[in-house]
């Protein structure tokens, strides 16, 4: 009965320190020393101003030091994890599968952070992702060839996107960091289900575009880019907690 809000703050606390990883990883600092402290004063935290979410309102979004604006990235990764999180656990329950989508998780909302700000998907993250997918099927009811099938199509299917894009503008619409992602995602969700997540994640991204678009001059919306990478994260995300409901309404 209790596990779920455990989660959610087990999620908090975790958003938390995905928000250091981001910060830290953006300045390249270490994730240990020193500790947390106001980016833009130096001020170092004290325990009630460090809690996750509720400092940020406690505060009004400034360093109480310095008046300095604290970045909504903090609440927002950190209420993404804790709510992440509890979806885990109402959809899995106690369980291994709950500790190892937890893991996934907390890599998809870091790497998609980074990617967000820099429009890069570092190595570090997309690697660990990619033998956390491989291995997807000891946790997940999920085979090998599904999962190999799904890795090495969903990668072949952003190179091939990348390779045709860049052919045809001369630049290039996809990373490698992108590619690279898709090993990981594709083994997780599997080759049967790829398809929706390119779905979800083009949907989203269109979702997002068009925002974007009404937010600025037109002129300027429609050359607005947008990284693919954190749209990808979300629609396997997405299929991972759901799923077995998108297929039961006819979408998977």
């Amino acid at each position: 009965m209790f596990f779920p809000w455990l989660a959610l703050v087990l999620g908090l606390c975790l958003g938390s320190f995905y928000t250091v990883c981001v910060h830290r990883y953006l300045t390249g600092g270490s994730i240990v020393n020193p500790a947390s402290h106001c980016p833009a004063c130096g001020h170092r935290l004290r325990p009630w101003e460090n809690i996750p979410l509720l400092s940020f309102f406690l505060l009004r979004g400034r360093c109480r030091a310095c008046g300095a604006a604290i970045s909504w990235r903090y609440p927002a990764l950190e209420a993404l994890s804790g709510g992440s999180t509890m979806a885990l656990a109402l959809a899995f329950g106690p369980s291994f599968a709950f500790i190892f989508l937890m893991v996934v998780t907390g890599i998809m909302l870091v790497a998609s952070a980074i990617d967000w700000e820099t429009f890069l998907l570092p190595d570090i993250f997309t690697y660990p992702l990619a033998l956390l997918g491989v291995a997807a099927p000891l946790f997940l009811p999920l085979s090998w060839t599904d999962s190999l099938l799904g890795a090495g199509l969903g990668a072949g299917l952003l190179w091939g996107v990348r390779a045709v894009y860049f052919r045809w503008r001369g630049v290039e619409g996809l990373g490698l960091g992108d590619v690279k992602l898709m090993v990981g995602l594709g083994a997780l969700v599997g080759v049967s289900r790829l398809p929706l997540v390119v779905l979800l994640a083009s949907l989203l991204a269109l979702a997002v575009f068009v925002l974007c678009i009404a937010r600025t001059h037109r002129s300027q919306g429609l050359a607005t880019a947008i990284p693919f990478g954190p749209f990808l994260c979300a629609g396997t995300w997405i299929v991972l907690i759901a799923g077995d409901w998108l297929a039961h309404i006819g979408l998977g």
